[in-house]
C-alpha cells in the first residue's frame, strides 16, 4: 500500500514543505496546487494530486473568454520526470466551462498538451532519448511501453509539421528509397539547402511527386530554382507538369548518371570474364572493385596491379577509360566547352563495340539539356545521399520497417528538420 505524506496533524508542517518541493518540480502554477503526495516504495512510484482553488474563472479554450466552472472532466493522471528514480505521476480532475459560443469545454493545464498522457517536460526528455535510441531502447530506459514511446515520437513529428510553415525547397532534391525486396519504393523530397527531407510519398509513380507539388501555390512553385533528380520518367513528367520554366531547373544527377556508367563497365566485366574463363584465363578473376574506382581513388596498394591490367587490351579497360573521360565532364565552367567534351565522347563510346557502354551513351545523348545544367546550377543529390545512409542506419537500427508509415514518421523524426519539442511552462 502507498504511504500518504501528511495524514496526520503532526506531519502538517513536514508536509508543506513537501507539497512545496513537488509544487516547484512540477511546475504548477495558480490556480493550480498540490494538495496530495502519495509514495509507493514497493512500486517505485509517486502520485502528486492537484487541485484548484475555489471560485476561479477559466478562460474558454476556444475564444479566451473567462467563465465560472461548469463541471469537471474524470480524474486524469500524467508521467513526469522521474523523482530520486521513482516513477512520478501528476493526477488532476480538469475543470470544464460552458461557452455561449463555443459550448462545453475542457479548459487547457499548463503542464501537458492536450490529449497527452505525459508532462511537457517528459516528452522533452522522450524526443532526447528518441534521438539516441531506437523505440525498443528508449522505451527501455525510459520504463514506458513500446506503444507509448512510439506514440511520443509521433506526436513529436506531428507537432513538428503543424508548426511548419510550407514553402517550396528552392535547390530540390527528388529520389526514391527502397523498403526492402521486391518493388516496394517510397519517394522523398529533399531540401538540398537545408539538408532534410520535405515530403515522403508511398511507391515512385507520378502522382507520388504530384502529391508534394499540389501542397505548394503556384507562386510557391514558381521559386524553385533547380531539381536535382535520376532519370526517371514519372518524375520528370511530374517536374514538368507543376514547376514553370523546368527544362532550365532540371538537373539530371552526375552520382546517379555515373552511377549507370559505372554500371555498364561492370557488365562489360562480367560478359569479358566469362569470355576469357572459356579460354582458360583468369585474368580478371577478383578484378570487380577494381573497375568501380576513378582514377584518383585507387588504393595505393592496388595501383600497380591496375596498371597492369590496363595493358591488357582488356574490354574492361576501354570502358572504364570511357566512363573516366565522361566524368571530365563536370569539370568545365563553360558550356561550350562542356558541349565540345561531349561531342568527341560520344562517337568513342558509340563505336566502342560495348553494348552496355553504347546504351549508355545513348540515353546520355537523348537527355543531354538536362545533363548540361549542371554546369548552371551545380546540385546534386550528394545531399540526398547523405540523408539515405542516415535512413539506412535507422532502418537498420529498427531491425526493418514492417509498417511503412512507421517507417515515415521515422524519417521525418531524424531527417525532416522538424521542431520536434512541446512547450514548457
Amino acid at each position: 500500500m502507498g504511504k500518504q505524506v501528511g495524514e496526520n496533524s503532526s506531519e502538517r508542517s513536514e508536509f508543506m514543505e513537501v507539497k512545496d518541493l513537488y509544487r516547484q518540480i512540477l511546475g504548477i502554477e495558480e490556480p493550480w496546487k498540490v494538495s496530495q503526495v502519495e509514495l509507493d516504495v514497493k512500486e517505485e512510484r509517486i502520485d502528486v494530486k492537484v487541485d484548484h482553488e475555489e471560485e476561479v474563472r477559466w478562460p474558454c479554450p476556444e475564444c479566451g473568454q473567462l467563465l465560472t466552472v461548469y463541471d469537471h472532466a474524470p480524474e486524469r493522471v500524467w508521467r513526469h520526470l522521474d523523482a530520486c528514480q521513482f516513477k512520478t505521476y501528476l493526477g488532476a480532475r480538469i475543470p470544464r466551462v460552458n461557452c455561449p459560443v463555443h459550448g462545453v469545454r475542457q479548459v487547457k493545464v499548463s503542464w501537458a498538451e492536450e490529449h497527452s498522457r505525459f508532462t511537457m517536460l517528459f516528452e522533452r526528455l522522450a524526443i532526447e532519448v528518441l534521438k539516441e535510441a531506437n523505440i525498443e531502447g528508449t522505451a527501455r530506459l525510459l520504463r514506458v511501453s513500446w506503444d507509448e514511446a512510439w506514440n511520443l515520437m509521433e506526436r513529436a513529428v506531428r507537432r513538428g509539421q503543424r508548426r511548419k510553415k510550407r514553402r517550396a525547397a528552392k535547390k530540390m532534391g527528388v529520389d526514391e528509397k527502397s523498403l526492402g525486396k521486391g518493388h516496394n519504393y517510397l519517394t522523398l523530397v529533399y531540401d538540398l539547402g537545408e539538408a532534410r527531407v520535405e515530403y515522403i510519398a508511398d511507391d515512385r509513380r507520378k502522382e507520388s511527386l504530384d502529391g508534394y507539388f499540389s501542397l505548394l501555390s503556384s507562386a510557391q512553385r514558381e521559386e524553385v530554382e533547380a531539381i536535382a533528380t535520376d532519370i526517371w520518367d514519372p518524375y520528370l513528367a511530374s517536374i514538368r507538369e507543376h514547376v514553370p520554366g523546368a527544362e532550365e531547373k532540371l538537373v539530371f544527377d552526375r552520382y546517379h548518371l555515373m552511377r549507370h556508367l559505372v554500371d555498364a563497365v561492370d557488365k562489360v566485366r562480367k560478359q569479358e570474364h566469362r569470355e576469357l574463363k572459356r579460354e582458360g584465363l583468369g585474368v580478371l578473376a577478383g578484378t570487380k572493385y577494381l573497375w568501380l574506382y576513378s582514377q584518383e581513388n585507387l588504393p595505393p596498394e592496388k595501383r600497380r596491379l591496375f596498371s597492369w591490367l590496363k595493358k591488357k587490351r582488356l574490354k574492361t579497360a576501354r570502358a572504364w577509360a570511357i566512363k573516366e573521360s565522361f566524368r571530365e565532364l563536370w569539370g568545365y565552367q563553360s558550356l561550350g566547352w562542356a558541349t565540345k567534351h561531349f561531342e568527341s565522347w560520344y562517337p568513342w563510346a558509340i563505336r566502342s563495340r560495348l553494348n552496355p557502354i553504347k546504351q549508355v551513351a545513348r540515353m546520355f545523348r537523348k537527355y543531354l539539356r538536362n545533363i548540361l545544367t549542371y554546369l548552371k546550377h551545380r546540385i546534386t543529390n550528394a545531399v540526398s545521399e547523405g540523408i539515405n545512409s542516415t535512413i539506412q542506419a535507422i532502418k537498420k537500427m529498427a531491425c526493418g520497417f514492417r509498417n511503412r508509415e512507421h517507417f515515415k514518421i521515422a524519417i521525418y523524426f531524424h531527417c525532416g528538420g522538424l521542431d520536434l519539442y512541446s512547450g514548457t511552462h
